[in-house]
């Protein structure tokens, strides 16, 4: 396909009520949105890094600049045919996983929308299910929280992800297994934790009975991930580490991680995603799909990559309705009676954002053409 133009928008999606991890909580999220369009066609990509550098050395608006400056004046005007070909004509700059995620998962949306079929279908699953977890943040008391579990376990939600941090860690733990003894749960440590200064709590969780404990240490460590691996029963899983293939084979050959989490927008878009799908299958290790708090858009986009059949642990794609008052897209994300979401056959993404909520919630946005 020949890219014709493009624009991009810096978009606040203020939440019902703040997210709090171990790196500070955020009221509103901060996402980048590109269109990209060919031949009278347009299709719309996502990518969630949140306001600050917190989560990852992106920001929102760095993402926004990168794209808008490098990667599309490189790619507008030109015959793209695969998503590789695309990521190898910006490959000259060097990380912003993110920023390359907004612009490669837009060509993925707008392959598919040319091609008539959904995207999930383009990625090559065969099932359009996807099975998700509940997930709960820092909460003001661990009464709140008790009683958000017994929620999601009265739902049938097939596993929980509990959000720790210092002081909001064994004791809060200790409570949720007194009170929930059998569900399957892991604990996601958003990098708060230090091997040495906090072993022993990284020890402590082992009694727990977690299905795993998410990226503990330095966002940028492999190696005493191996070394914390070696030491305690609870499967590592690393999620902001991981930011493209090369570096799971790493993590793979050093041992650091049994599980990982795999998110479009940290690891430069779908193409890079699939290929650590891909890794992890004939590795043997576990695989799961992690989230962003994207609008329906980028949820959509990780649902349809969720599909895959070698992500074996429920995935991390919400309903609109937990996180927004109002989505931005003409249909929401929902989960069926057996917290699924299950995609249909509407060729992309199938979930696009109506231009007037759009433009409510933009704060800059340009045009970019050959």
């Amino acid at each position: 396909m020949k890219i014709d133009a493009a624009e991009i928008r810096y978009v606040e999606l203020p939440l019902i009520s703040p997210w709090r991890t171990a790196y500070g909580e955020d009221a509103t999220i901060h996402s980048v949105m590109v269109k990209l369009s060919s031949g009278g066609t347009a299709a719309w990509g996502e990518a969630t890094p949140f306001y600050a550098p917190t989560y990852s050395s992106e920001s929102a608006r760095s993402v926004y600049e990168s794209a808008r400056e490098f990667f599309l004046p490189h790619l507008v005007g030109e015959q793209i045919e695969t998503a590789a070909e695309l990521l190898a004509r910006i490959a000259v700059f060097k990380g912003n996983p993110f920023a390359k995620a907004a612009v490669e998962t837009a060509w993925w949306a707008l392959d598919s929308v040319l091609k008539d079929i959904p995207l999930w279908q383009s990625l090559g699953a065969t099932d359009p299910a996807v099975a998700c977890g509940a997930d709960f943040g820092v909460q003001d008391t661990i009464d709140e929280l008790l009683s958000l579990i017994q929620g999601a376990v009265d739902m049938g939600y097939p596993r929980i992800k509990l959000k720790v941090r210092h002081g909001w860690d064994i004791e809060m733990l200790k409570a949720v297994r007194s009170a929930f003894p059998d569900p399957v749960i892991h604990v996601d440590c958003n990098s708060g934790y230090d091997l040495n200064a906090d072993f022993d709590t990284l020890k402590a969780f082992d009694q727990f009975n977690l299905a795993m404990i998410e990226q503990p240490l330095d966002h940028l460590d492999l190696i005493e991930h191996a070394e914390l691996q070696s030491q305690i029963e609870t499967p590592v899983c690393l999620d902001e580490s991981v930011k493209r293939p090369r570096d799971f084979e790493l993590a793979l050959k050093i041992g650091a991680c049994r599980v990982i989490n795999v998110k479009p927008g940290r690891v430069g878009g779908l193409l890079n995603a699939v290929k650590i799908h891909d890794m992890a299958r004939d590795a043997g290790v576990d695989a799961w799909v992690g989230g962003m708090l994207e609008s329906g858009v980028g949820a959509g986009i990780c649902a349809a990559l969720g599909t895959l059949p070698g992500f074996n642990y429920p995935a991390d794609v919400f309903p609109s309705r937990k996180f927004y008052v109002e989505d931005i897209t003409d249909r929401w994300i929902e989960q069926d009676e057996n917290c699924n979401v299950v995609l249909d056959e509407t060729p992309g993404v199938g979930f696009d954002p109506i231009p007037e909520r759009l433009e409510k919630v933009t704060v800059m946005k340009a045009v970019v053409e050959a």
